[in-house]
């Protein structure tokens, strides 16, 4: 979590919802990205989207069984089953997402998959609750 937050603090935009992802396999660090919804106006753009896209070019393979995602926000529905598409065995996420939460808080989207996925929430959670507050206060 800890690569994920730095990658986060060196790459975020300023108009972009300060979320990083990242995707390790046999501890190697094989993609990163940060939120790109409002630069590249595309509501997919999700760090979680752009770093399983980005693994799975670099592996040739959509599926990414022996891979692990590292993020700093608890996935959304869309992200949760992007994930539960590409069959990584493990998520790791900092905060989490009382609103759109979609891997325990609101939704568990687990249980409409026959997906084996860990999920381990509240990694470095004050750290990345913190980088959030900061990103709010400063829009309003």
């Amino acid at each position: 979590m800890q690569r994920a937050i730095e990658y986060l603090k060196k790459n975020v935009k300023f108009s972009e919802i300060p979320v990083c992802a990242i995707v390790v396999k046999d501890g190697e660090v094989i993609s990163a990205a940060c939120n790109q919804k409002e630069a590249e106006n595309d509501v997919s753009a999700h760090a979680e989207i752009l770093a399983i896209k980005e693994a799975s070019k670099k592996l040739n393979r959509w599926r990414l069984d022996d891979c692990e995602l590292y993020v700093t926000l608890e996935p959304c529905p869309m992200c949760a089953w992007a994930i539960l598409q590409a069959r990584l065995k493990s998520v790791y996420f900092g905060s989490y997402d009382l609103k759109y939460g979609a891997l325990g808080s609101v939704i568990d989207l687990r249980k409409y998959s026959d997906s084996k996925l860990k999920v381990y929430g509240g990694i470095m959670e004050k750290e990345c609750d913190e980088i959030l507050k900061e990103f709010f206060a400063r829009l309003r």
